[in-house]
């Protein structure tokens, strides 16, 4: 019958491409070798994206910092590769990161690539240990102790609620339904990744409906693990905004300056250098959440823009990948649910 049908779209009145997940644990593999992990590609002509698809067993990201959902790999357009590893190894043991005889060792819950939410833990410090607090594109987690909540720490999944995934050619959507009785939080969390028309552009638009008995009061950053063309972060890189920039740590003066606003990198990135800063002097409107990144000698340039104003900005960069994270504040009543968009725009640069 079409009302029992997971795939049937009732506002539509149309049944669409999907892939049902009960309680995470039974993604089909959409263009995935049997013992590799899910996977998912979209395109429009001018853009690939690749993604890993959200999966308890097999799914190439299980930690429980990052949102499971929407996971890109690998997006090409304009002849570069806009993401991928930033890591060169991975270690179950390693709490977040290390350098390792030259490699990159990443840990369970650093380990992912792209444009990958991180939301705020909600309930944990109302939590008994023992009980579970939420983290949305996860599920919920379980306390393990009287400590602060760590985002590098692998907590147990108690419930991963129910994944629905839906797919075209040029779209894909990550639907995650979750009821924790235990805690009284309850969400339908909706993600939805897609190309638009005949441009370099992706748009990645979120609504989260608050289905529990407590309100959701959090905050959510996107880490933006951009690793152009594999390369290093290169000198005369340059990273603009629509405000004055103002910062209570600057980057280290050999590294990278900041004028008016824009950051531009002096030195290609090497060995265990860091470029990272906090960005202040932002304002009230949407408009001020616009960055542009642009490599010049690459030729390649990446904007990002929310719909949404910032509650705060950071940079965050080593040799392998550049970071730019701005954060939403989201407080969602029961009953009610709220909503945003990014926009991303993938673009050549002339030689001068």
């Amino acid at each position: 019958m079409k009302e029992r049908d997971p795939c049937w779209d009732k506002l539509t009145g149309m049944k669409r491409i999907c892939v049902v997940a009960a309680a995470v644990a039974s993604v089909s593999f959409l263009g995935a070798a049997a013992d590799g992990p899910p996977q998912a590609e979209i395109k429009n002509g001018l853009i690939t994206a690749k993604f890993y698809l959200p999966e308890s067993k097999r799914g190439f990201y299980r930690g429980t910092r990052f949102d499971w959902s929407g996971v890109i790999y690998s997006l090409t357009a304009n002849g570069h590769e806009y993401y991928g590893p930033w890591f060169d190894k991975f270690d179950p043991a390693v709490h977040d990161f290390v350098y390792r005889d030259g490699a990159i060792v990443a840990g369970p819950c650093s380990a992912i690539t792209g444009p990958v939410d991180e939301f705020g833990e909600v309930g944990y410090e109302e939590a008994a240990v023992g009980g579970t607090f939420i983290k949305i594109g996860i599920g919920a987690l379980r306390k393990a102790s009287d400590g602060k909540y760590d985002n590098y720490h692998v907590y147990e999944v108690a419930n991963g609620g129910k994944w629905q995934i839906h797919k075209d050619r040029d779209g894909i959507e990550f639907i995650q339904q979750l009821r924790d009785v235990s805690s009284g939080y309850g969400y339908v969390y909706q993600k939805s990744i897609r190309l638009t028309g005949n441009k370099t552009e992706m748009l990645l638009s979120h609504t989260l409906k608050n289905t529990g008995k407590k309100a959701i009061h959090t905050k959510v950053y996107n880490h933006n693990f951009l690793v152009l063309d594999h390369k290093p972060v290169a000198e005369g890189t340059t990273i603009s905004v629509p405000f004055a920039i103002h910062t209570g740590e600057a980057p280290k003066k050999q590294l990278a300056e900041i004028n008016g606003q824009r950051v531009r990198y002096l030195v290609t990135l090497e060995g265990e250098e860091v470029v990272a800063t906090r960005l202040e002097g932002f304002g009230s409107s949407p408009s001020d959440s616009q960055i542009r990144i642009e490599d010049a000698a690459a030729g390649a340039g990446m904007s990002i823009e929310s719909d949404r104003p910032l509650f705060q900005e950071s940079l965050w960069s080593i040799r392998s990948v550049l970071a730019m994270e701005p954060y939403t504040s989201i407080t969602v009543e029961p009953g009610k649910e709220f909503s945003w968009t990014t926009t991303y725009e993938y673009y050549a640069i002339l030689p001068h």
